[in-house]
């Protein structure tokens, strides 16, 4: 079975909603490192040297590569990545290998001799 790592950079509180999105859509897990920052084509605005722009989390999903865009497509859409600008991104790198996933591919195979 072969994996995609998933990295959303949500806003925080679009966090759960994305969450419970991507599990519909087939994830299994995900891990939330909390308070990101980044920044897009514009530079981020401050008040008095305070940052005004709202806080991200980062979310780290290992999918079965089956269910891989899936997933991503609807990351993308509860997280309004697409509709409203600097909401946030999400994108998909391969994994060579994974461990520590063995009672998930379990689960997997089942879901995913279903979709072919």
């Amino acid at each position: 079975m072969h994996f995609k790592l998933l990295i959303a950079l949500v806003e925080d509180d679009k966090t759960d909603a994305v969450l419970d999105a991507a599990r519909q859509a087939g994830a299994t897990g995900c891990t939330v490192l909390n308070q990101a920052r980044g920044e897009g084509l514009e530079q981020a605005k401050t008040f008095l040297g305070l940052s005004l722009e709202t806080q991200r989390d980062m979310v780290l999903f290992l999918v079965e590569e089956h269910l891989s865009r899936r997933i991503l497509e609807t990351i993308a859409e509860m997280g309004e990545f697409d509709s409203k600008p600097g909401t946030g991104i999400a994108f998909q790198i391969d994994v060579e290998d994974a461990v520590g996933v063995t009672h998930q591919i379990r689960k997997l195979t089942e879901v995913v001799e279903e979709e072919l």
